[in-house]
Parts: structure tokens; C-alpha cells; sequence
């Protein structure tokens, strides 16, 4: 069993000790997509009653609700050279001498429209790249401002995550004046964050990002950090958070590298990672290669009833920066150990308030651990909306907002099937999973491995998964039994301790 004997307790009593504690699950502090987005501050809603008996629910929390839309304003260019970055490889597949920037027309449309689309009395508008901040802040000073003229009476929030290197106190002064919450990327100490992230010299931009992050402590501006985990400093969790915690994160996000080398016919159109598993529609190179960016996607693609053929460990190798299933889990549970020991209520690990809002049967805050997604697409520089962050090929283009309803794309037949997808195409191992809860299969873009029986379509990370899941169980059922009886979640230091 998961979680220990205990009894039903009220939604909003939970959400009261969760206030009481400043240890908030916040949908403002986990990404929206998949990897380093962040959204903005203010707590979920419980959907009904927390379940803290002794099986969990045999239903999992419903997915995400509403529509997330992230901007991509400069598309995939970057003034850093990242070795695992998924995204940079995009530019070969638009048209050659595409000028990657944002007009002004697109920009009216995305703030206009997403705004309309969105029903909630408060918008996240999420930037990224790319490296954003290469538009400059009179850029994000126009989005502000036709956020304004176009609000309606809505709540405008906005988020945005850079590599931190351009930042400067003309960027404070505007992120702290609007109320920008920002993340930065930092892969830990100087030996361990250069591995993976040089600029395009090859040169050191750990200053740079450092020297980033100091501007935004000293402007007050709201930030966290993103690490993400590779096979290079995998070895080494303990000391890059200790040093985040040095230099003053207080909120901090883990993202595993997960991507698998290209095909032949993949690399000769530019790509150096495998695309990844086929949700709701086909995708081969061949199509890829064969469509140019200007025209839709097909809406009648083919959805998927089974498990897609050829996802299996006989596919493409993973690449050399990616990180080891087992060891992701091992680097997980490392944290968490000097965190539920020393850290609870004061640092706030992402990962972890994901985990417990799972615990206490909230719903999930990060699409990777939803039952079902589909809800956050993105919006490249030239106005094109895709699917997803990890499936922006041109079999995943829902259209074009200066053209298209925003809504309608996002509840189109297409996308609906892509989002669904996440469910359908899970293995019954996965079904079966005593962590189902926590999990629901992860990100569909990992599931490239079989199940010990043979069934495709498992998640490259479920090994180290488990035996993350496995190891926090003990803990978060304190936590959440804590939390029910209205008390402070750092109880568990003491608890743990004893």
C-alpha cells in the first residue's frame, strides 16, 4: 500500500494549512509544458476531498484544466550552445534565411487572442525560446502594454525563462516593475554547468548566468532555478544543490535529459535527435522533410489505438548526454533525503510539491504527471501553434492564431486525440503501477522502451521513477498526513529525525 491508514479530510482545510505553512503547491512554480516553464502564484483548487486512507484512490486526479500557451518570440535561436537542448535543431526546419523574430502583427494577435481563448479570470503568459531575452525589453515592454489594452478585466500574469547571461538592471528594473516571475537554467557549479552549456564559442557562461541571477536578487524579482540532469553531472546531486542553496535559490526544478540519437533520414533533414513516439498522428521522417512550415498539418491523422509499433529497445541508442533511468531516480532520492532532513518549508524543491500534491490527491501541476494533456501548446515566432513543446513538427501544427481561433485549435479533433493519447497509449504495466497516482506514464516523448512482457510504449525513466516514488513514500504520507490534521508540512524534519 501507499499511503498509511488514515481518514477523509476537507479540500479546503488542506488548502488552509498549506497558507499556514507557505509550503504551497503552486501552480505558479511548475512548468505548464514539459520542461523549464514556470507558471505563476496561487494555489490549486482542490477538486473535492483529499484521500489519505489506506490505498489511494483508484481514480487518478483529472488532468489539467484550461489552455496553456507558451511564446516562442525568437523560435530556436540561443545565444548558448546547449549540448542536450532539444529545441535548436528547430531552425532546420524552417524555410532557409527565416528571420526568427516576432513581429509586432503576430505579437497583437498572440495577446489579443490567447486572451480571449483563455476562460479563467487570470492568463499565464509563459515566454521562452530560444533565448527570449535576445528580442530586448522593449519588446516585452510592448507585450505588457497590449496586455493591458486587450485584458478585458482579466489578471495578466507573465513568466519567463532564460539562461539568465543578458540580464542586466534595465532588465530588473522591468521584470521587478511587471511583475515578471523568471527562471533561470544553471546545471550547478562552474565544472558541472559548463559541461553541457557553453556559448557558441565554446566559452564558460556560468558567470554570465550567475551574474543574472544577482541582478534578480537585487531588483527582487521572483525567481527559481532550472538544473537540468544529464549524464554529466548525474554523479553529482548533492553538491549542486548545496551550491544553488549557496548562491541563493530558494526554488528549484529538476528536469531529466531524455532524447535518443536521429535516424539517417532524420540527420539528413537537420535533426540530431530521434523525433519522438507518435501521438495521435503518424510521424515519420519522410513527412517531416516533406511539408514546409507554411502549410497545416493534416487535422485527420490517424489516432492510436495500441501501442505505436518499433517503440522498443531495439530503436534509436539514446545520445551521450542523456541521463541514466536508475541514476535520475538515485539523484532524485539524494535530495530529497538532505531536503526532508534539513530544507522542508524553506527551500522549495518543484519536484517534490509536485509529488505531495499527488500524495494528498490534488490535481497534478506539471502536464508530464497529468492523466491526460493536450493543454499547452505553443506559439512560435511566426505565429504557428503546435501541439506541444517536444512535438513541434509540422504533423503537430494546429494552425496559425492571426488566422485561426485560438480555442478552436486547442479543442480541435486533433488535439484532443494528441492529449488523450497520454492515456490510451499507456502500457497495462504502467495500469497496473502502484504509483499510477504519482506518475500516469510521465511524458509521452519518453516512451520508447517494452514492458518486461513485451508490450511497447513504456517510459525510458520508470526504473528510476520507482525507486524515487518508493523512497519518498514514508515521507510524504508525514507530510500529508500533517497537512490534513492542519499542521505545518516541516513537522517532517522533526518526525524524520526522531
Amino acid at each position: 500500500m501507499v499511503s498509511q491508514p488514515g481518514r477523509l479530510i476537507d479540500g479546503d482545510q488542506a488548502l488552509s494549512a498549506f497558507r499556514k505553512d507557505a509550503w504551497i503547491v503552486r501552480k505558479d512554480r511548475c512548468c505548464p509544458a514539459l520542461l523549464p516553464r514556470i507558471g505563476r502564484r496561487h494555489l490549486l483548487r482542490c477538486e473535492s476531498r483529499l484521500h489519505l486512507g489506506g490505498t489511494m484512490n483508484p481514480e487518478p486526479a483529472k488532468s489539467l484544466t484550461g489552455i496553456h500557451l507558451m511564446a516562442k518570440p525568437v523560435g530556436p535561436l540561443c545565444n548558448l550552445d546547449c549540448g542536450y537542448c532539444f529545441y535548436l535543431e528547430k531552425e532546420s526546419l524552417f524555410p532557409a534565411r527565416q528571420k526568427f523574430r516576432m513581429s509586432d502583427a503576430v505579437l497583437e494577435a498572440y495577446v489579443q487572442r490567447y486572451i480571449t481563448a483563455v476562460a479563467a479570470p487570470e492568463v499565464e503568459f509563459t515566454w521562452q525560446g530560444g533565448e527570449p531575452t535576445l528580442m530586448g525589453v522593449e519588446f516585452f515592454e510592448r507585450a505588457v502594454l497590449l496586455q493591458r489594452q486587450h485584458a478585458n478585466g482579466k489578471v495578466i500574469r507573465n513568466t519567463l525563462q532564460t539562461n539568465g547571461t543578458l540580464l542586466d538592471d534595465a532588465w530588473g528594473d522591468f521584470l521587478k516593475r511587471e511583475n515578471f516571475l523568471v527562471g533561470v537554467s544553471l546545471d550547478g557549479p562552474r565544472e558541472l554547468n559548463d559541461v553541457s552549456r557553453p556559448d557558441k564559442h565554446g566559452r564558460s557562461s556560468y558567470d554570465d548566468t550567475v551574474r543574472g541571477l544577482a541582478v534578480l536578487a537585487s531588483h527582487a524579482v521572483d525567481f527559481n532555478v532550472l538544473v537540468t540532469v544529464s549524464s554529466a553531472n548525474v554523479g553529482h546531486a548533492l553538491e549542486i544543490y548545496r551550491h544553488l542553496k549557496e548562491i541563493g535559490a530558494r526554488f528549484i526544478q529538476f528536469n531529466p535529459v531524455v532524447e535518443r540519437d536521429a535516424s539517417p533520414k532524420e540527420t539528413v533533414i537537420g535533426l540530431h535527435f530521434a523525433v519522438p513516439p507518435a501521438l495521435s498522428r503518424t510521424v515519420d521522417a519522410d513527412s517531416i522533410g516533406s511539408k514546409p512550415f507554411s502549410e497545416p498539418a493534416q487535422r485527420g491523422g490517424t489516432t492510436l489505438n495500441r501501442p505505436v509499433e518499433g517503440l522498443d529497445a531495439t530503436g534509436p541508442a539514446v545520445t551521450s548526454h542523456t541521463v541514466g533511468a536508475l541514476a535520475y531516480g538515485k539523484f532524485l532520492t539524494s535530495v530529497f533525503d538532505e531536503w526532508v532532513h534539513n530544507d522542508v518549508g524553506t527551500v522549495h524543491v518543484m519536484n517534490f510539491e509536485w509529488a505531495l500534491a499527488s500524495w494528498c490527491q490534488l490535481p497534478p501541476t506539471a502536464c508530464i504527471f497529468s492523466l491526460r494533456c493536450g493543454k499547452a501548446g505553443i506559439v512560435e515566432h511566426d505565429g504557428s501553434v503546435y501541439s506541444c513543446d517536444h512535438f513541434m513538427y509540422p504533423q503537430y501544427r494546429l494552425g496559425n492564431l492571426v488566422t485561426d481561433d485560438v480555442a478552436a485549435m486547442m479543442d480541435s479533433p486533433a488535439q484532443r486525440a494528441f492529449g488523450d493519447a497520454k492515456e490510451t497509449t499507456l502500457p497495462g504495466e504502467c495500469r497496473r503501477c502502484e504509483f499510477r497516482f504519482a506518475c500516469n506514464g510521465e511524458c509521452p516523448k519518453n516512451r520508447f522502451i517494452t514492458t518486461a512482457d513485451g508490450e511497447a510504449g513504456l517510459n525510458y525513466l520508470c526504473a528510476g521513477y520507482k525507486h524515487y516514488f518508493r523512497h519518498i513514500t514514508p515521507a510524504m504520507n508525514i507530510m500529508a498526513r500533517l497537512l490534513g490534521e492542519g499542521r505545518s508540512a516541516d513537522g517532517v524534519m522533526q518526525q524524520m529525525g526522531d
